[in-house]
């Protein structure tokens, strides 16, 4: 959330503030495919210390780069930050591995708890740029370079069984017809929905507000960490629902009326019924990410398991970071609505259409009962 107002304080225009938010979101995916071939040669572990190093690059440069092409390239590590909690170059890593250590029955509730974590960390993060009125953004950023630090070293006291269990090329799921035409189909849904979430990434809807009502960051920082709580008690429950009605139906059933609040977004005449529509919105829009990440993991075999989550998200991420340039450029024009007709129009023919394709399509987990 701090980004963007840290990019503007620095004398960046709407638009390449669009760009370096933008850039962070496809390398943070592409960062994911190298995790994963990094990974198949040093081992998980080493990887995600690796990882943790790039954090700690990107809270130097923002805290301390001068010139607007600093800036921007603060994203090329993939660790800006603007990405959602299931994409960037650590999901490849943890993901595979947190159903390897999870009995199948208990898959869903541990992918629900996975994201709960994220959410909650979130959330504090939100609440402690609350103070940026108070505290130059420069020491958050210093902060998030010393998290960076600490997050490359946890992951060498991890226990060996977080590495792959079966030491095989990073992609041979590419090699396998039917695996290749799993991923393919998802990966274009994917797609989809992340090129319309790239309008209001939660960096685009912080900078969207500031922009149309014009409040500061002593207001966002806990409204964000606030959205963000309500999408960590969105993972509990979505870990249980999903365990009665099914992942797909999950995401879809609960990412569906999320979308119609997001169009209404666009319309409120006043911030205070912005924020109560973002507030229903973000109860319901992030349900469908533990269940995502459980089906991806659980639809192919268990050696295609990192392959499979860094090709989506790679799809994904990409196909995300036009948005926020778009989003960006939409802000700077005084178009304030377009960034929420789009995301919110697109995301529903999504919703649609994994409905109408993988309905039937049940995971590994499911079809077991």
């Amino acid at each position: 959330m701090l980004v963007g107002l840290h990019l503007e304080r620095a004398g960046l225009s709407p638009v390449l503030i669009g760009v370096t938010l933008g850039v962070g979101l496809g390398a943070a995916s592409l960062y994911g495919l190298a995790a994963v071939a990094i990974a198949a040669r040093l081992g998980r572990r080493r990887t995600l210390a690796i990882v943790g190093l790039g954090m700690a690059v990107t809270g130097l440069d923002l805290a301390l780069a001068q010139q607007d092409v600093l800036l921007v390239l603060s994203g090329v590590t993939g660790m800006l930050g603007v990405a959602s909690v299931d994409l960037g170059p650590f999901a490849p890593l943890e993901q595979p591995a947190l159903a390897e250590v999870t009995s199948p029955e208990r898959r869903n509730l541990a992918f629900g708890r996975y994201a709960l974590s994220g959410g909650l960390a979130n959330a504090a993060g939100g609440l402690a740029v609350g103070l940026a009125n108070v505290q130059p953004a420069r020491s958050f950023f210093l902060l998030y370079a010393a998290l960076g630090v600490a997050t490359a070293v946890l992951p060498l006291a991890m226990t060996s069984q977080v590495e792959a269990p079966v030491q095989a090329p990073a992609f041979a799921a590419l090699r396998r017809r039917e695996t290749l035409r799993m991923l393919g189909g998802l990966s274009a849904l994917f797609a989809l929905d992340a090129f319309a979430g790239g309008f209001v990434a939660n960096a685009v809807i912080s900078y969207w507000l500031h922009a149309r009502f014009g409040v500061g960051a002593q207001v966002l920082g806990p409204l964000f960490a606030g959205l963000a709580l309500l999408q960590a008690v969105s993972y509990e429950v979505s870990g249980r629902l999903s365990s009665r009605i099914g992942l797909v139906n999950t995401m879809v059933f609960t990412h569906l009326p999320s979308n119609v609040l997001l169009l209404l977004v666009a319309v409120s005449p006043t911030f205070a019924w912005a924020v109560g529509f973002l507030l229903a919105r973000f109860l319901l829009s992030q349900m469908d990410v533990p269940a995502r990440q459980a089906y991806v993991v659980s639809i192919v075999p268990p050696g295609d398991r990192a392959a499979a989550v860094a090709l989506t998200g790679a799809v994904r991420g990409v196909a995300q970071a036009f948005g926020p340039v778009l989003a960006g450029a939409a802000i700077g024009a005084s178009a304030f609505a377009i960034p929420f007709y789009a995301g919110g129009g697109l995301k529903i023919v999504y919703d649609v259409a994994l409905f109408a394709a993988y309905r039937n399509r049940r995971a590994e987990h499911e079809q077991a009962r």
